[in-house]
């Protein structure tokens, strides 16, 4: 059996599809920083046969959670204070993501600007489908 240790301080993501924990890596850009960080591939889960788990040691607030959502919206949100879990957050797809996805439209003013922040807006949830807030070009989640 793995043995991890205990997090004073920090979140630990849980439920997230297995071998999906590098992507969240890269896209919460955790080598930025100094801060303790497991990652567990392939666990077994009751719920989702096999899962990947992240344990990270750091203040909450480091990390953007609207990212978290549109990766996976699955994903269980594990808060630590003083050894104990004091929350669990349950995402949601955001309303808008920054900085996440390029958009695809060699027209868009992102293109030509490249300093703009590349903003998306949730114009559909049930089909998980953003637009680019500049010149409405349709992203879908797959």
């Amino acid at each position: 059996m793995l043995n991890i240790g205990v997090l004073h301080e920090g979140f630990v993501l849980d439920h997230i599809e297995a071998g999906r924990s590098m992507d969240i890596y890269k896209y919460l850009n955790l080598d930025k920083f100094d801060c303790c960080v497991a990652i567990i591939k392939n666990a077994r889960s009751n719920k989702m046969g096999k899962k990947d788990i992240i344990k990270i040691e750091c203040p909450i607030d480091q990390i953007d959670l609207d990212v978290l959502g549109f990766i996976d919206h699955n994903i269980t949100v594990n808060i630590i204070k003083d050894d104990v879990v004091v929350e669990k957050k349950r995402l949601s797809l955001p309303k808008e993501i920054k900085n996440i996805v390029k958009c695809k439209n060699p027209r868009c003013i992102t293109s030509i600007e490249q300093e703009l922040d590349q903003i998306f807006v949730l114009t559909d949830e049930a089909r998980e489908i953003y637009r680019c807030k500049y010149c409405e070009e349709k992203y879908q989640r797959k």
